[in-house]
């Protein structure tokens, strides 16, 4: 086994495609094709399922390719220090559910680095994908909130995944709406008095268990209700068709500007308030990168989190 087979492994898993990853790496389609089929009769294992759509990888594939990205995270750590011209980028992602404060805690971290000289990643993304990201080593953290309803099956995941949760902040639920909004103004708002809006929640995909969704509230029947992807769509919802969202209220107005507001949500016996336990997930036993400790002492730092 070499470090060219692992790359040339781990390239084809994450573009899913023999073809594009033959034509990522400036290889032939056969001599591809080839260093893989060694590579599996050495393991003796099967990595892909080939199929006239491309490659998905096996369940023993799937465990390879995490013990494949640290090897070469090792090879690429090694090669940063000691390597001829320690020009190797060195690479920090990190994915979360749709939080602006997560962002801006990004750009605080980024702007002390030389970026000419890494690769950052951030990755805005559904529930389980957050998981599933800093899970595989995509990501080195994933943010995402815990509250009663969702728990036991999130931290189920979280176990399962080999990552253990790191409490950052508690909150209750707002509702997020445009500042012209005709409840903008209220000092607190009901779910009665939100019936007549199109509520606004993320879309999960085919992940779209309740316990995924990204607002209180999921399992509820709304008579108007909107799925987006991003952030930028929500909100150009909320001010074309009135349109909201429950979410923790933690709002960067540098980013998002000074348009929208957040109003406490006013629960009843029906439509319970529910706690957001907001926090951060890591791999089991990892030590945070520098990358890593400055991105979560941003993220407290504007969070309000005291040490």
């Amino acid at each position: 086994m070499t470090l060219t087979q692992l790359n040339y492994f781990i390239t084809i898993a994450e573009v899913k495609s023999i073809n594009k990853a033959a034509e990522q790496l400036y290889v032939s389609q056969p001599s591809l094709t080839s260093a893989v089929q060694e590579l599996e009769k050495e393991l003796g294992i099967t990595l892909f399922f080939r199929s006239g759509r491309g490659v998905t990888l096996t369940n023993d594939g799937s465990e390879f390719l995490l013990y494949a990205r640290q090897l070469m995270g090792q090879y690429e750590a090694i090669m940063e220090k000691y390597g001829e011209n320690g020009s190797l980028r060195k690479k920090f992602g990190v994915s979360t559910q749709h939080y602006s404060f997560a962002v801006k805690a990004f750009v605080d971290m980024a702007k002390k680095f030389d970026m000419s000289k890494y690769e950052f990643a951030i990755r805005e993304t559904r529930t389980a994908e957050v998981i599933r990201d800093v899970g595989t080593m995509r990501s080195e953290i994933g943010l995402l909130y815990l509250s009663d309803f969702n728990r036991k099956s999130l931290e189920k995941m979280i176990r399962s995944a080999g990552l253990v949760f790191h409490h950052l902040i508690e909150c209750q639920a707002y509702v997020y709406l445009w500042k012209n909004h005709p409840l903008a103004g209220e000092e607190s708002i009901s779910f009665q008095q939100l019936t007549e809006y199109p509520c606004l929640a993320f879309e999960q995909g085919d992940d779209s268990a309740f316990y995924l969704a990204e607002e209180i509230l999921s399992t509820n029947e709304y008579p108007r209700i909107i799925h987006a992807n991003d952030r930028a769509t929500m909100l150009n919802l909320m001010v074309g068709l009135n349109g909201y969202t429950l979410c923790s209220g933690i709002i960067c107005e540098e980013l998002n500007g000074n348009e929208f507001a957040a109003v406490p949500f006013r629960d009843d016996e029906e439509n319970r308030n529910s706690t957001m336990e907001i926090g951060y997930v890591v791999r089991k036993n990892t030590i945070l990168s520098k990358m890593g400790e400055l991105y979560v002492e941003a993220l407290k730092r504007y969070l309000g989190i005291e040490e």
